[in-house]
């Protein structure tokens, strides 16, 4: 596993990927959760008491194909990730959310991301778990690493030489705590 470099002081962290399609829930303080969003999704989920806390990363917030199961959906992919803190230990009522991705990262399908991150928001809403902090939108990528024990997030953008448009990152959805690069939430 690769050490994290500009974590909080304290924090002697490893990351551990979350591809496309995929989830990982952890309680170890030496681990961070770690993945790259352009349209795609991510929820992170954690309960503060138990010290419990996973992502997700979905491509898509819904099948043309009724009932299927695959991560690569949001709801499959929420539900998964909820159910196995559940088992480890984390109690539904504790669980705090933050939610990033689903940007226009090409002029191409423009509306999945937008409705990947709108799915993920009313989700949450009916599921009667708080959005703490979001990220969403805009015309950059971010690459996201979360530490499951405490919540945190940090998040750098992505640059590319050959889109003007995606030079500029997005600004951070309130509420949010901004430095210099990279952001933490």
């Amino acid at each position: 596993m690769k050490h994290l470099q500009n974590w909080p002081a304290g924090f002697n962290t490893k990351l551990v990927a979350v591809i496309q399609g995929d989830f990982q829930v952890s309680s170890d303080p030496a681990v961070a959760l770690s993945t790259i969003l352009g349209s795609c999704a991510s929820v992170c989920l954690f309960d503060p008491d138990s010290g419990l806390g996973g992502m997700n990363h979905y491509l898509l917030a819904d099948s043309d194909q009724s009932g299927s199961v695959s991560l690569k959906y949001g709801a499959h992919a929420m539900e998964l990730l909820i159910n196995s803190l559940l088992k480890m230990g984390a109690a539904r009522h504790r669980l705090k959310a933050k939610v990033f991705g689903g940007g226009l990262i090409t002029g191409r399908f423009d509306y999945i991301g937008p409705r990947n991150t709108k799915f993920a928001l009313q989700y949450l809403e009916d599921e009667g778990i708080p959005v703490i902090s979001q990220d969403i939108g805009g015309n950059a990528a971010r690459r996201l690493n979360f530490h499951p024990p405490t919540g945190q997030v940090r998040i750098t953008y992505t640059q590319t030489k050959t889109d003007p448009a995606m030079r500029h990152p997005p600004k951070p959805a309130a509420p949010t705590k901004t430095t210099t690069n990279p952001i933490l939430f």
